[in-house]
């Protein structure tokens, strides 16, 4: 099956059925709109946020890298983990920017699951301003859920990923609830002809195993559902909602897109693309309080305070999760990551190498861009994060 879009600038040999193969991916991911349906999420018409140059060696640090037993440097770490692009700040200016492969500083590039952090932002937009309860029941906003698996859940039971709700998030499996799901929206061929069609009509079939509030469990599923308060509670479809309260506000150099299924519902969990240097445009609302480079406030202060401090079982929580997160001491917050005990580093992850890495002692956001070969690598994730890691020690 071929895809769509300008057939003069999509590659013959890429189809539904490859696009997320190995072979693609460099190119895929820079080229999501090139064929698949998408809608803007618009920068507005302010001006964007300036990252002045300060530029400082940062690829011969040396680090040891733990993960595969070896010491190495941070130009290493990049080279070795299929890095599209990279880029390091503090205090707000740009140390190092460096693209790989043909990619630039305007290229949009898919986020993959670093794209739930945004929601969760957006989710964080509402919650500030009083149209959404974490607390709240999720059917409180959407009726529709009272008959599916999260009848009985709340808002923050999906901002941290614990509901009670059975999905498969095993990228390998062809027919897991996570691969099911780009069937639905048009991401992946159907092999499962009787499968809904659109993003909500799938979700309302999802069931529950266990009862929400238990341990964190990663499932996809729990921010499209976010994605569906957002637009119930505010009115609004996502692209829109989020350039008013998100986009407009970051100063962003560019447009972000977001992939939609046939009837314009976006892909909430995984499916926004944007250029590199605006995640940390975005990931320095957490160093500033909820507050843009722009001087637009985005959340409240309580709201990044929140994520950084995390619920009173948050790290409990964590720790019984039934999967192998390898963050020993770590929690989930908000749709974002903290790597280990303590609350200075914050992460953004999204499979393939998305990532991005806030840490506030040194004042340093950065991002990377990615496109591994397998979704998961745990050789590549944790020496990206180290050698991240590494550089904040040593501007420190």
């Amino acid at each position: 099956m071929t895809l769509g879009g300008d057939t003069g600038r999509v590659p013959s040999d890429v189809t539904l059925d490859n696009w997320q193969s190995a072979a693609q991916l460099h190119w895929t991911f820079q080229h999501i709109a090139d064929f698949l349906p998408t809608a803007a999420i618009s920068r507005g018409t302010g001006p964007v946020a300036e990252l002045p140059s300060s530029p400082v060696e940062l690829t011969d640090i040396p680090l040891y890298d733990r993960t595969n037993g070896k010491r190495t440097t941070v130009g290493d770490v990049m080279a070795a983990t299929v890095t599209d692009g990279w880029i390091v700040t503090q205090h707000g200016k740009v140390l190092a920017e460096h693209y790989y492969g043909g990619m630039h500083a305007d290229s949009s590039h898919l986020l993959m699951s670093v794209s739930k952090s945004l929601i969760a932002m957006v989710v964080g937009a509402l919650v500030s301003d009083g149209t959404v309860i974490p607390d709240a029941a999720l059917t409180h906003y959407v009726p529709a859920l009272a008959n599916s698996g999260y009848a009985g859940a709340t808002v923050r039971n999906l901002l941290d990923m614990r509901s009670g709700i059975k999905f498969s998030e095993d990228y390998l499996d062809p027919v897991a609830e996570v691969r099911l799901i780009e069937q639905a929206i048009g991401w992946a061929p159907r092999t499962v002809p009787d499968l809904p069609s659109t993003m909500y009509d799938f979700l309302v079939t999802l069931q529950q195993k266990a009862p929400h509030g238990g341990p964190f469990e990663y499932r996809s599923c729990e921010t499209d559902v976010l994605g569906w308060v957002c637009e119930a509670a505010s009115g609004l479809r996502m692209p829109e909602l989020m350039s008013a309260v998100l986009w407009a506000k970051l100063g962003a150099r560019t447009d972000a897109t977001i992939g939609v299924d046939s009837v314009g519902t976006g892909m909430f969990d995984g499916g926004i693309n944007a250029c590199l240097s605006d995640l940390v445009r975005f990931g320095s609302l957490f160093l500033n309080g909820g507050t843009s480079l722009t001087g637009q406030r985005v959340v409240s202060l309580s709201w990044i305070a929140d994520t950084f401090a995390g619920g009173v079982d948050s790290r409990a929580a964590f720790a019984a999760s039934p999967g192998d997160n390898r963050m020993p001491g770590g929690m989930y917050r908000n749709q974002c990551w903290f790597p280990r005990p303590g609350n200075n580093v914050l992460l953004c992850l999204g499979i393939h190498g998305q990532m991005i890495y806030v840490n506030r002692a040194a004042d340093m956001v950065a991002a990377k861009l990615s496109s591994w070969p397998l979704p998961q690598d745990a050789t590549m994730l944790f020496p990206t994060i180290a050698a991240f890691d590494e550089i904040a020690a040593n501007l420190s």
